[in-house]
């Protein structure tokens, strides 16, 4: 199915309507070829041209339609004039001259194996001669030559009369194709009809985690593999123009200017239509952080998404239009499918808009409107940091969101232990454990009421009010002191974790703390403090009231009801107290 679909992309790009949007033709391959040797119809050197744009270690060629690259293996196997400068040139950069001379041989034969026609061209001829003819010691001096050495890049040939390569003359294209059209020997399951099957599929490219060399999800290399008595590719057998299809199509979306990837976690996510549509131009922008010189970005394209779903129409595409989202994560020299979806545009954004919906928290007037995905992995990771986020939540959290279903259990456990272990549930955890809890009261069906964005004054969860009271005896304690800021540490800071797991142990504390704190505020001022404490406590059972402990989930609730409640707080005028009116 995920092949098929890839095969399917391929041939819709292959008609796209604009000629630089379209995928190479099959037999060809998009290749980035740092330097360019422009040479003359007698094979004589002209200049050698450096196609990088860049500094440093940022440096990155030109991109040419090339003939397609070889499955590179540990033994010898040269591309058509296009190569290595140790396959192309000859020349010894590992200090191994045997090999190198191999290698430089193999490239060689591969000109030489062309058809007769294509031999006649006045490119190869050029080239042969230029090969023949050719001596490093006469290039001492250049500093290109002088980096070719030091790098070994990828190069290719040019007659300087021309604009394009020597490999993309028709004569040279025409027995690319050609050669690429072999006698039938299986039948592919992708077209379902009979074809030349491949043995060794083309490297995928550009999965963050994986080989830089690229690795395969089509890939057969030890017996245990094996099945029936067929080996490598046949056991599953796919023809030469459907494997090229394919890969050329997932290598397209996997590119580093891809509008159709995103990185989620470890997970590389790609997407496509069976059709030119608006999600599949947004679909990064609605996930992904907003670039710093559009900061907007994000809030547009998600208010686009809502418009969409209200109107059951997108800009671009039908709503029936079926949209595919792949996720691959690295596995050594393969690839995994991480997580595959297919539905039509509007179930997807519809799916999506309920991710936002139940991520929707009150927050500060400097926070962003709508949490990326990756503010929102790396606000449950330790420090804050990418690199700490797990392995595999990235991918679980993107399944759940396009799937519909609950938020992965590891999600609530990391932000109730992050609020626990740094004293203070942020933006990010609110949204975390609101957006969680929310999804398993729904689907479970339970009885408890679902969290609003807002302060939820009605909502009698223990749990919920526990947290509330939480905040209102901090803030107390602030007020005392002058207002928020004032002190180096509030109970939060020595409290919380304990509070929020264990709270009979140091609610009666904090409630007669409050009492001292409340004798330094104004008459006016105690009576709305004690009045809001008598609101949260109406709520709680006076037999169990504070219960010994309280469960993962609870502490989740906890966590939300403080934060919702220190957002009130700020949000609401406060009576002032006389410091403040002084």
């Amino acid at each position: 199915m995920i092949l098929q679909t890839l095969d399917a992309y391929y041939r819709r790009k292959q008609m796209d309507p604009d000629p630089s949007k379209r995928l190479p033709s099959f037999g060809l391959e998009d290749k980035e070829i740092p330097f360019v040797l422009d040479i003359d119809e007698d094979g004589r050197l002209i200049n050698i041209t450096d196609t990088r744009n860049g500094e440093g270690k940022k440096k990155v060629g030109q991109r040419f339609l090339v003939p397609q690259g070889v499955k590179k293996t540990s033994g010898v196997a040269a591309n058509l004039l296009w190569d290595t400068a140790e396959y192309a040139l000859g020349i010894d950069t590992r200090d191994k001259p045997e090999r190198v001379a191999e290698q430089h041989a193999a490239f060689r034969a591969r000109i030489e194996a062309l058809p007769d026609a294509a031999r006649e061209d006045a490119g190869i001829g050029a080239v042969l001669a230029f090969l023949d003819a050719f001596n490093p010691e006469l290039f001492a001096g250049s500093p290109a030559f002088a980096d070719i050495q030091a790098t070994n890049p990828v190069m290719s040939f040019r007659l300087h009369s021309d604009l394009g390569l020597v490999c993309q003359r028709p004569a040279v294209v025409a027995a690319t194709a050609n050669q690429a059209e072999e006698v039938p020997d299986g039948m592919c399951l992708v077209s379902g009809a009979p074809a030349a099957i491949e043995r060794l599929h083309p490297a995928i490219k550009g999965v963050w985690g994986a080989q830089t060399s690229g690795a395969n999800i089509v890939s057969f290399n030890l017996d245990a593999f094996s099945s029936y008595g067929k080996a490598q590719g046949a056991n599953a057998p796919l023809g030469k123009a459907a494997v090229f299809a394919y890969t050329t199509a997932l290598n397209h979306l996997l590119a580093r200017d891809s509008r159709q990837r995103i990185q989620v976690g470890d997970a590389s996510t790609v997407f496509w239509a069976e059709e030119t549509h608006d999600l599949e131009n947004t679909m990064a922008d609605l996930f992904g952080d907003p670039p710093k010189d559009n900061p907007d970005k994000n809030a547009d394209a998600i208010k686009a998404l809502y418009a969409s779903v209200a109107s059951g129409q997108f800009s671009i595409g039908g709503p029936d239009t079926r949209f595919h989202v792949l996720g691959l994560a690295p596995n050594a020299a393969r690839i995994s499918i991480r997580f595959w979806e297919t539905a039509t545009a509007a179930e997807l954004a519809g799916r999506i808009k309920q991710h936002f919906d139940d991520l929707g928290v009150v927050h500060a007037p400097h926070d962003p409107e709508h949490l990326s995905l990756f503010r929102l992995l790396t606000g449950v990771a330790l420090l804050n940091k990418a690199d700490n986020i797990p392995p595999n939540l990235g991918g679980e959290v993107m399944r759940s969101i396009l799937e519909g279903l609950p938020y992965p259990a590891s999600l609530l456990n990391l932000a109730v232990v992050r609020c626990r272990a740094e004293q203070k549930p942020t933006y990010a955890r609110a949204a975390v454990i609101k957006a969680c809890l929310n999804r398993h009261i729904r689907f479970r069906k339970t009885a408890e009421k679902e969290f609003t964005p807002m302060l939820d004054p009605s909502n009698n969860n223990p749990a919920y009010r526990l947290g509330r009271l939480f905040a209102t005896l901090e803030r107390i304690q602030e007020d005392a002191a002058g207002g928020p800021g004032k002190l180096n540490a509030t109970i939060r800071d020595r409290y919380y974790g304990a509070a929020s797991s264990t709270p009979a142990a140091v609610f009666p504390t904090l409630l007669r703390l409050s009492k001292a704190h409340l004798g330094k505020l104004s008459a006016g001022f105690a009576i709305t403090r004690e009045r809001l404490i008598g609101e949260i406590m109406d709520g709680f059972d006076a037999d169990t009231f504070p219960p010994r402990h309280l469960a993962l989930p609870d502490q989740a609730r906890f966590a939300l009801g403080y934060y919702q409640q220190r957002q009130a707080f700020f949000a609401k005028t406060e009576p002032k107290t006389p410091e403040e009116i002084q």
